[in-house]
């Protein structure tokens, strides 16, 4: 019977597409999730942050040493106390409508990201005056230090500072925008869209390349495709199939377990395009019971260990690591916490239950079955949050349910929610500012809203601070606070790999995310 469904899955998706003209200009790719929101500021998902690197352009971008590099911006000047700064755009900028890309645009881009993002929140806070000067040049005065301000302008993912047109840009940051104009490579063919299907992207004729080499999100983003387009196929297996029959070119995260059946293949090859790995994450709600409750969140860590949960989700222990560090192991920041996640102490965790006073209403876990990322986490969770005492309610939905869910605040009785699953590239969490999941701002923190007011007062001193060894006994004390706070639960990390025809695909660059330009089609 399980059989038949993935043969009847994979013949209708043979047919979708089958009915798409086939071309050596056309590239055809599985992503790790379907695309339902079209906001990269509104939502951290990482298939709508893959969609805006498609469509939008940055101010700034890292390169392959993870040094940011200038990409819509010419140049800068800064003072020497560092308050000061000066942007100009470089020429030939222009938004998919034919309209020139001005300082204004960028000014109001920064302000609406800002509003969102954990870093852009701490950027904000330190800018006395954010204006455009004129068509191409905007400033920045700063009413106080603040040592990461090309880290901020320059930030790789979720939530990406992506420039937008100014009448798109001044929406209301927590409303979703309904204008996808943008500046970059490729250009979102809105009426080709049938969520569930496919998403379609051509080619930016009038986009200018900077001169530089392509390195990782900086250089030059030479577009060598006259259209692409991600297919929606929600079975491994089944996009395992369509890439060995050749219907598609890319699958961007297939499953470990599928990776002997690639590698045996002549015409395919795996890449490790995510070479510095992700963080996967374990969140909670802090606004409702059992979890505004710190005893009830520390004991939910005391119950868990980090290997059973990436023998579900990774499976290879030769691209996963145990790593009980918040702020990611191989970064400056690696602190280790002994046996915490890493060996369960149920005693412990069943005793803090207890002094928590959880009255035993079941808890809403939410488990995204389509993201492959994630899609085995919640009942491994499960199981080990009975062990202890919670009574867990399951409840299956695809990813982009729980991306909208998650932003409700309602109890979980009605709509709302107490955990969720997600990752993070590690290059997103590897410092108190960028990390998003350290943020305890309260309203304004990343989903589940941890209002620790310690926690900020923290975050605000290593943004401020320029000496590194000062930041980092800062950072040190910010994962303390985490893990004491039990802030959210750290379950490891991984190294994502995505698999192409080596046969008609060539120039797939490495990256935190997966990077479209640059790839040529046989």
């Amino acid at each position: 019977m399980h059989a038949f469904r993935i043969l009847t899955r994979f013949a209708a998706c043979l047919a979708l597409l089958w009915t798409i003209p086939a071309g050596a200009q056309t590239l055809r790719m599985v992503a790790h999730s379907d695309l339902k929101v079209l906001d990269p500021i509104w939502t951290t998902a990482f298939i709508t942050r893959n969609h805006g690197y498609m469509i939008y352009d940055v101010l700034f971008a890292r390169d392959a040493d993870l040094k940011i590099q200038p990409q819509m911006v010419d140049k800068y000047e800064v003072s020497a106390d560092k308050l000061s700064w000066k942007f100009t755009l470089r020429d030939g900028l222009e938004w998919h409508d034919g309209q020139p890309v001005t300082a204004e645009d960028c000014v109001a881009s920064i302000k609406r990201w800002g509003a969102r993002d954990a870093l852009g929140q701490q950027f904000m806070a330190s800018v006395g005056d954010l204006k455009a000067v004129d068509a191409k040049t905007f400033t920045l005065t700063l009413k106080e230090p603040f040592g990461l301000v090309l880290d901020a302008l320059g930030k790789p993912s979720s939530n990406v500072p992506f420039m937008m047109p100014k009448r798109v840009a001044e929406t209301d940051p927590n409303k979703q925008i309904d204008d996808y104009t943008g500046s970059g490579p490729f250009i979102f063919k809105k009426d080709e869209w049938k969520p569930g299907e496919k998403v379609v992207y051509v080619k930016n004729a009038k986009y200018k390349p900077r001169a530089e080499p392509p390195s990782m999100l900086a250089g030059g983003k030479v577009v060598k495709v006259e259209r692409l387009e991600w297919i929606a196929v929600s079975d491994p297996l089944t996009a395992v199939n369509a890439l060995q029959q050749g219907e598609i070119d890319l699958v961007e995260i297939p499953v470990p377990d599928l990776f002997p059946v690639l590698k045996a293949d002549k015409n395919i090859a795996l890449f490790g395009w995510n070479a510095q790995g992700s963080q996967i994450i374990m969140r909670f709600n802090h606004l409702h019971p059992p979890f505004n409750n710190v005893k009830a969140r520390q004991a939910a860590m005391y119950a868990i260990a980090q290997e059973d949960f990436l023998k579900a989700q990774v499976g290879d222990p030769e691209i996963y690591r145990v790593c009980n560090s918040p702020l990611v192991c191989g970064s400056p920041y690696e602190k280790s916490y002994g046996d915490l996640l890493v060996k369960p102490n149920f005693d412990k965790a069943r005793q803090l239950l207890k002094e928590s006073g959880y009255d035993g209403t079941p808890i809403v876990m939410m488990q995204a079955t389509d993201l492959q990322s994630s899609n085995q986490l919640p009942p491994v969770a499960k199981q080990a949050l009975e062990r202890v005492g919670f009574k867990v309610d399951l409840q299956a939905m695809d990813w982009q349910t729980v991306v909208s869910r998650r932003a409700k605040k309602d109890a979980p009785d009605k709509g709302g929610w107490n955990i969720f699953f997600t990752t993070t590239v590690t290059v997103d969490a590897d410092n108190p500012a960028s990390n998003s999941f350290t943020s305890g701002a309260c309203d304004k923190a990343w989903f589940g809203w941890p209002c620790d007011p310690e926690m900020e007062k923290l975050r605000a001193a290593y943004a401020r601070e320029v000496d590194p060894d000062k930041q980092k006994q800062i950072a040190m004390a910010v994962q303390d606070r985490v893990m004491d706070q039990a802030s959210y639960i750290v379950l490891g990390q991984y190294k994502a790999f995505g698999a192409y025809r080596k046969d008609r695909v060539s120039g797939w660059l490495p990256g935190p995310v997966p990077v479209m330009w640059n790839i040529t089609k046989k």
